[in-house]
């Protein structure tokens, strides 16, 4: 007879539980799922599950499996509910692997959302530049090409540029606040106009391009229904953009607008610009794309104007593409946008220190050679030998402690092993030995990378930098 196990979670985990559970396929063992009422299963205490589970509840069960995080004793527990409780692993992705399988990777070829990646300066630019940018942009994941067009700033190459980008296999959007530019620009064929308004909207009569429409009052969420129902009298498409405002220039109102629009039109196209965010903040864009891409997907947003102007947005495009992708698969799984990928996780790692103090220490008595390893715990850095262990998190503290012999190339390697030691214990990433750190999509790796030698023979590759599109 199958073991029967009842597996413990909260509100937020228990869609991915069930999900992870169906798709494990014939088990070996028969389970219940039960729900203990609270949001965060990692939340879960030894105390909570007895004041909360009933009999009934665990009737009929052989064993109950509770989150990987839940804290408390659990043998103390176990013979309090007369079953035994165990521990499983900390992830539900990992649930697989915990019985004996393998993980199931993250699906992240899908997406619903369309990015828009505009050439802000594209009157200064000419044909051939356009059209690189704009293959920088395509690699990165935009779908839509937008030409920026300057204010006061005449672009006699518009209609030849829209036209490049077509022949290059780029859909082409135009942005400007001068009607005779998007006029132009819809005479050229250009797919997409931005941005048309209830006082301009009767240029969507002459062209065929989609317009994106705009408030004519800024803010005013009444002036953009306006323009939509406009549209819908002529019968043509639009799509709609509240527009997001920077923070403290009505930010949180635009986010209401953008809420209250959803609710009032549950099925209409509509378009968040980013830029006003990552651009005019001074915060790393990975988050914030990863925070807007969450509110695009809950509200069902299906385009995004994005921008790399400001050099801190230098990986906007390519973060935005991680994003939509990421919130797309944690949509679909419903479940909390984790473990998808790393490749938002610039300054940071989820689980940066895998060795503990102890096990180094133990790992450091079992050496029986010269060379040194390096290790980074929670504590700090670690460096030992056959000759001992040495512990600090500066490594200049290091250096007088070290039997070199005049070896400058081996102390050179250890200088630079040590201050990748030092940045991976002071943001908290993952240090291993003779690999650079990870800085997920912040840093790329191509063929076009150089290569370096380390003292110890090893071949070390460097990432492409920020802004050589």
């Amino acid at each position: 007879m199958a073991e029967k196990l009842l597996f413990l979670t909260g509100k937020l985990a228990e869609p991915s539980l069930r999900k992870v559970l169906h798709e494990m396929g014939p088990l070996p063992f028969e389970y219940r799922i039960h729900q203990l009422g609270l949001s965060v299963a990692a939340l879960m205490t030894d105390k909570m599950i007895a004041r909360r589970l009933k009999p009934e509840d665990i009737a009929d069960s052989d064993q109950i499996i509770v989150p990987g995080r839940c804290r408390g004793d659990l043998e103390s527990l176990s013979k309090q509910l007369g079953l035994p409780v165990v521990r499983g692993p900390e992830e539900v992705k990992d649930l697989p692997i915990y019985f004996g399988g393998e993980r199931k990777e993250p699906d992240l070829s899908r997406y619903n959302v369309n990015i828009f990646a505009e050439i802000v300066d594209a009157p200064e630019r000419d044909i051939d530049s356009i059209v690189e940018r704009a293959r920088y942009y395509g690699d990165n994941g935009a779908n839509v090409i937008d030409l920026g067009c300057l204010p006061e700033e005449k672009f006699p190459h518009l209609e030849e540029a829209i036209i490049a980008l077509h022949e290059a296999g780029f859909k082409v959007s135009v942005d400007s606040l001068g009607l005779d530019d998007l006029r132009r620009a819809g005479k050229a064929g250009v797919d997409y106009l931005l941005s048309l308004t209830e006082e301009t909207y009767h240029l969507a009569k002459e062209v065929d391009a989609i317009p994106i429409l705009v408030p004519a009052e800024r803010g005013s969420l009444a002036s953009l229904e306006r323009a939509m129902e406009l549209m819908d009298k002529i019968n043509r498409p639009w799509i709609a953009d509240p527009i997001l405002e920077p923070i403290h220039f009505g930010f949180t109102n635009s986010i209401v607008r953008y809420h209250e629009l959803r609710r009032r039109y549950p099925d209409a196209p509509m378009m968040m610009g980013v830029g006003n965010l990552t651009e005019l903040t001074d915060a790393d864009t990975s988050g914030i794309n990863a925070l807007l891409f969450g509110i695009i997907s809950e509200l069902n947003i299906t385009n995004v104007l994005a921008t790399e102007v400001s050099p801190h947005a230098c990986r906007a495009i390519k973060e935005a593409d991680i994003a939509r992708r990421m919130m797309f698969a944690a949509q679909q799984d419903s479940s909390l946008p984790r473990d998808f990928t790393a490749d938002l996780l610039v300054a940071h790692e989820r689980r940066p220190f895998p060795d503990n103090a102890q096990e180094i220490a133990e790992l450091a008595n079992n050496i029986k050679d010269p060379n040194y390893r390096i290790k980074v715990a929670e504590q700090g850095i670690y460096m030992f030998n056959r000759d001992g262990i040495m512990h600090d998190i500066d490594p200049f503290s290091f250096y007088p402690q070290l039997d070199l012999k005049d070896d400058t190339g081996h102390a050179f390697y250890l200088g630079a092993e040590l201050a990748r030691a030092q940045i991976a214990w002071q943001l908290g990433k993952r240090y291993t030995q003779d690999e650079e750190l990870q800085w997920g999509c912040a840093v790329t790796k191509d063929e076009d990378d150089l290569t370096q030698q380390t003292a110890e023979g090893t071949t070390l590759t460097t990432g492409k930098k920020c802004g050589t599109a």
